[in-house]
């Protein structure tokens, strides 16, 4: 089955105007906000014909919830491929970046696999609570998420999709991390135009599994690469609570503030993201789930 990037790319325009346009800023503060939020990404899945799973817990603000909608493998119910992106933004920002992007593409990536069977379960999580004051809490919606399933004695390998809407083609457009030695800045590309694939050292195996799938399905540039720990740039997103639990994990990214300069601000707005490499991200990320659960 082919999919045509027109109908893909409203889609995403449409998510991210909901999201980012008509909501707006998405915090547990705000519980009109969230509410509206859930609701939203609810009925999409619900649209799309799958059934939703509210995963509730209690954050250190209160109630909150994560939403998941799954496709059983054929083979193992235990062997599971998570892609998840967080719905919450700090509050003084519209989030069409950070993550509405994100949340649109997790949304057109399981309407695009709806019909597939693969031999391991697919699970789609919007997350809640990955913005401070959560962010490496026990509040953060993806560590509550990562130790249910470690209690179920799932096998999870774990795709997050972290700020996937910002692509720039202008020479120097594209900063290298800070905790990166200066010795290796050449290695980086200079030119924000590519999607990241970030791991940990654990998870080099899911990082080319990823990659050979990625490029069976899009035209996008990807640059993928496992680093240490230690550099901190590489825990600031969900990915980050799957590792504390041993799972592999991949930050899939447009390198956020590395690159898009409306992070964490009232600029960044569903205008200024590119939807037309959106797409194709999520052609690149759904061939790679295929990929990875066959």
């Amino acid at each position: 089955m082919t999919f045509e990037l027109p109908p893909i790319r409203q889609k995403l325009v449409q998510h991210v105007d909901r999201l980012a346009g008509q909501i707006g800023p998405r915090v547990l503060a705000k519980p009109e906000s969230i509410a509206a939020t859930i609701e939203y990404i609810q009925s999409q899945w619900q649209e799309i014909g799958y059934e939703v799973r509210q995963e509730k817990y209690e954050s250190s603000d209160g109630p909150a919830m994560n939403l998941v909608a799954e496709i059983p493998g054929r083979k193992s119910t235990k062997d599971v491929v998570v892609l998840g992106a967080h719905y919450d933004t700090v509050a003084a920002t519209p989030g069409a970046d950070d993550n509405a992007s994100a949340v649109a593409v997790l949304l057109e990536v399981s309407r695009l696999l709806k019909q597939h069977q693969s031999k391991k379960t697919f699970r789609f999580v919007s997350f809640a609570c990955e913005e401070a004051p959560y962010m490496s809490l026990d509040s953060m919606g993806s560590q509550f998420h990562a130790r249910q399933a470690k209690l179920r004695d799932e096998r999870v390998v774990m795709l997050c999709l972290e700020m996937v809407g910002y692509f720039r083609d202008e020479p120097q457009s594209q900063q290298v991390p800070a905790s990166i030695p200066k010795w290796l800045h050449g290695l980086f590309p200079k030119r924000g135009n590519f999607l990241a694939a970030v791991g940990n050292w654990n998870s080099w195996q899911l990082s080319w599994a990823f990659r050979c799938g990625f490029k069976r399905g899009t035209r996008q540039r990807l640059f993928s690469i496992c680093l240490p720990e230690k550099i901190q740039e590489i825990r600031r997103s969900d990915n980050s609570s799957f590792w504390d639990q041993g799972y592999s994990a991949l930050m899939l990214t447009d390198t956020s503030f590395l690159r898009n300069a409306n992070y964490h601000q009232p600029s960044d707005t569903p205008d200024t993201l590119d939807y037309d490499a959106m797409s194709e991200v999520a052609l690149g990320v759904a061939s790679a789930m295929k990929w990875i659960g066959r």
